[in-house]
């Protein structure tokens, strides 16, 4: 009996912490800052994809206020904005923006455009 209170305290720990991790603990108005700066030109006001310098690029910039976009997870935007994206132009910027500062974006983001819960 004890062995399976065990087990289930475990399996309620692991799965809990996976839920906290979801948590935004970034500064959303900070991180509009930090996006006008550095994301804005190629990924738009509206955080469309269809910034200014969009246009030139052979690989468009994320829609992040897409389905596809909404529907990842905190840690695949910050990998993401952190490492870049692999054949694309979308460079990491882990060693340009501190990680607070990528908090700060991905705050902001999510605040924009909030990830859709309801499927």
């Amino acid at each position: 009996m004890n062995k399976i209170l065990v087990v289930a305290f475990v399996l309620v720990s692991a799965f809990t912490s996976v839920a906290f991790a979801q948590v935004i603990r970034g500064d959303s108005k900070a991180g509009q800052g930090v996006y006008e700066q550095q994301c804005l030109r190629c990924h738009g006001a509206k955080l469309d994809g269809n910034g200014p310098d969009s246009q030139d690029l052979i690989v468009r910039p994320a829609n992040l206020r897409s389905q596809l976009s909404r529907s990842k997870t905190d840690w695949e935007l910050l990998v993401a904005i952190s490492n870049g994206v692999l054949f694309s132009p979308m460079h990491g910027f882990r060693g340009k923006l501190t990680d607070q500062q990528m908090l700060d974006v991905l705050s902001y983001i999510r605040s924009m455009s909030p990830p859709d819960i309801s499927s």
